[in-house]
């Protein structure tokens, strides 16, 4: 096969892979639409839960009441169908791969899918009810807590992003490691900067209250703990085998 056919045929499998991939999530988001108002009161839970009694939230623009619970069914929509398009990234990369490559690209793409939604469900059922109620309950005497949907929406979406990038650092470390990037006596060196960063990266990402940060910094520091465990525990593995085949 020449060069240009081979060019054309990966650029076909591509077309293909897209094509599977935006039908599955296409597939979901139609399937999830009826539910979109169901879905946007779960998100907004939180919030409405620790609002006083008679509180509520508000739609400012006209169209926003509408487009509000379509844009969290895409998002839920993407979320249950990311493992499908994971899949169709494999099917179209895998081939082109080394066993071993495979053998590490696997376990780490999975592992970042899963650290990724333990990272929204850790903001949700965790962070999202203390952060709200020392909100609510730091609003001045007289004033009425009513929060825009759209808005809380913008907020809930910052604050998924930020605790699910935040726990992917077990994976980043390992990937870093294993690439021969940094080594593991480094990474325990570094120990101090990576706490101090943590908590500089919790100011920055939560909302102002030191509550929240401290929510954000902690498990930063505790997954990176975890990936330097990890990272150490797959070296010592893959140095047995390597004697072992010497």
């Amino acid at each position: 096969m020449s060069t240009s056919e081979s060019f054309i045929s990966h650029l076909l499998e591509l077309r293909t892979r897209l094509l599977y991939a935006f039908g599955g999530l296409l597939l979901v988001f139609i399937c999830l639409v009826p539910w979109a108002g169901d879905l946007y009161a779960l998100l907004a839970e939180p919030m409405l839960a620790k609002l006083p009694k008679g509180g509520q939230m508000i739609a400012i623009d006209v169209i926003t009441p509408f487009f509000v619970p379509i844009k969290v069914a895409m998002m839920a929509a993407f979320l249950i169908a990311l493992p499908y398009i994971l899949y169709q990234a494999w099917l179209f990369v895998a081939p082109g791969m080394h066993a071993h490559e495979k053998r590490l690209m696997l376990p780490l793409v999975t592992a970042s899918v899963v650290l990724f939604f333990f990272g929204m469900a850790f903001a949700y059922f965790v962070v999202f009810p203390v952060v709200f109620g020392f909100f609510s309950g730091a609003a001045p005497q007289g004033v009425a807590v009513m929060t825009d949907i759209d808005k809380y929406l913008s907020f809930v979406m910052g604050m998924f992003l930020a605790f699910g990038t935040t726990f992917e650092v077990p994976v980043a470390v390992v990937v870093l490691v294993k690439m021969d990037v940094v080594t593991i006596a480094k990474l325990k060196e570094v120990r101090p900067y990576v706490i101090v960063g943590a908590f500089i990266l919790g100011a920055l990402l939560t909302p102002p209250d030191v509550v929240s940060q401290f929510m954000l910094a902690i498990p930063l520091w505790l997954l990176y703990e975890v990936g330097i465990v990890v990272a150490g525990w797959m070296m010592k593995d893959s140095t047995e085998v390597e004697t072992k085949n010497g």
